[in-house]
Parts: structure tokens; sequence; C-alpha cells
């Protein structure tokens, strides 16, 4: 039962981390029926414009670690939400009258830029050449201890208020596509373009404010990934983009509620795998699902199968 418990805490702990970046494809997908590629790599830009901002001096001046805290994260999601509106502006938006795979191919396109063009960043007097992982600081030094030692699950604090960060922040989306006025125009259009543009509905504006959200929330992912598990590189968003996207596909793509629940059944279901059969096969269970999804239940599980006229 402890071995379990403790299965459970990481799979919970991990798949939110998914959900976070899933929501971004999910959102992107729903307003354009564009696969934004690029965005696990803006999850990637989130982490290290937190490792920045934690090492400024004006940052680390800063008596209370709650604080520095709260000013990396926002910063993160502030710089992250402005490079996902540069991304749409000028990559994707002149491109929505071509066909959607020369889109795709500029996503892809867009990932390998933000990959090398951050290899190329470490290039410099102060850092050995190379793409050369970093380590996150620490930011809650007085969070850092204290263990869930009544059931004896292994349990750190800094685990806990991740935790409850990112299900804040998906209760926030929630209420922002639900319940706001930007959520019902980005629903319309979402729903019908072209219509939602005829009733007045400032499509490109509504467009670009999609791209700002799903990037602040995978800078936030970035963010929580590195504070409890602090090795970062340039390349730790491609393969957390890929099982991001393979949860969106499981739950639904297009379902802001698909999006949260695959992340935490492609958590659970790789932390389980990894602790009761092999660890090696911990990647392959993402890409295993994504054919079984694909075979069995094309539009998720909380899709719907819609006719498309041709």
């Amino acid at each position: 039962m402890t071995e379990f418990l403790q299965h459970l805490v990481n799979g919970i702990s991990l798949g939110t981390i998914y959900a976070l970046i899933a929501l971004g494809y999910t959102m992107v997908y729903g307003v354009l029926k564009l696969i934004n590629f690029a965005h696990g790599d803006v999850y990637m830009v989130g982490a290290f414009m937190g490792f920045y901002i934690a090492g400024a001096s004006r940052v680390r001046a800063i008596p209370s670690s709650l604080a520095r805290a709260l000013i990396v994260i926002l910063g993160a999601m502030a710089i992250c939400g402005a490079l996902g509106y540069v991304i749409e502006r000028f990559a994707y938006r002149p491109l929505r009258s071509r066909p959607r795979l020369t889109a795709l191919i500029t996503a892809i396109g867009v990932s390998f830029l933000l990959e090398f063009g951050f290899q190329l960043n470490f290039r410099g007097v102060e850092f050995p050449p190379g793409p050369t992982p970093r380590i996150f600081p620490t930011l809650l030094e007085e969070f850092d201890t204290g263990w869930l030692s009544g059931v004896h699950v292994n349990l750190l604090n800094t685990d806990l208020l991740t935790l409850a960060v990112a299900i804040l922040l998906m209760i926030v989306l929630q209420w922002i596509v639900y319940r706001t006025r930007f959520g019902t125009a980005m629903r319309a259009v979402s729903f019908d373009a072209q219509v939602a543009g005829l009733m007045g509905i400032p499509v490109n504006r509504i467009i670009s404010g999609t791209f700002i959200l799903g990037s602040a929330l995978a800078a936030a992912a970035g963010i929580l990934f590195a504070v409890t598990r602090p090795r970062i590189d340039p390349l730790m968003g491609l393969l957390f983009g890929l099982k991001a996207f393979v949860a969106a596909v499981l739950g639904g793509i297009g379902s802001v509620p698909g999006a949260m629940v695959g992340g935490l059944v492609l958590g659970l279901s790789e932390e389980f795998v990894a602790g009761y059969l092999l660890s090696s096969y911990r990647d392959a269970i993402a890409f295993g699902i994504l054919i079984l999804v694909l075979l069995l239940r094309p539009e998720g599980l909380f899709g719907r199968t819609t006719m498309e006229k041709v």
C-alpha cells in the first residue's frame, strides 16, 4: 500500500505538468485546427526564463522566498505569453489561408529554432560550450523540507505547493473559458471563426489571446517542473511536448477538461508502468496509448465525432 500511494502521488504530480502543457495544445487546436508543435519548447523557454529571473541580483536580494517565487513564475509566464503572441503573429497568422500542412511544417521549424537557439545561447564566457544542463535554483527554501510521514509517503512540501498551484491554474483557466466574455468569444471562434467574425468578434485578437494564455500555462508548467526536478536543458521540451500532445489527444483534442484528464491519466500510467513493470518503458507508454486511442477512439475520451464537409 505504501508503494502504491507513493506512485499515486508521483503520478498525479507529473500528470498535472502534462495537463498544463496539453491545455495549450488543445486550446490552439480549438481555435485554429493547428497542432502547435512548438508549444513544448515554449515550456522549455519558461523554465529557462525562470532560471534567468531567479539568478538576477535584484530578485536574489528580495528577503521573502515566497515573493521571489511569485516574481519568477509571473515573469516567466509574461515572457512566454509575449513569445506565444510573436509566434502566432509572425509565424502562423500569415499562413492561415494556406494548406494546414504548411502551418504544421512551420510549427516544426519554430520548434527547432527555439531548441537550437537556446543551445547557442550557452556559448558564452560564463558558461562552458554546448547545451550544458543547468540546475534550477531553489525558490522556496523554507518549504523545501518536510515529509508526509504519517502514511510513509515521501512528499516534500514543494510537491504539495506545485500541485496546488497547478490545480489553481487549471481552475482559473476553466473560469476564463466558461465564465468570461473572452472565453465565450474563444468558444465561438472555435465553433466557426468566419461566423464569429461576422458577429463582431475580433477573431485575430481572440486567437492571439489564446496563444498568450496557452504559452503562459506552459511557462508555469516549466517552472513547476523545475522546482521539483531542478535539472533543465534546451531539449527538455521535446519529449515533454510530445507526451503532452498525447495527453491532449487522449482527452479529446479541443476539449479543455479532456486535456486535464488526459494529462493525469498519462502521468499515472507512466508512474505505475515504471514502478511495477520496467522503468525503461516509461517513455514508450505514452506512444502506446496514442496508438490505442487512434485505433479504438480517435475522438478521445471527451471528444465528439463531427462530420466535415469536403
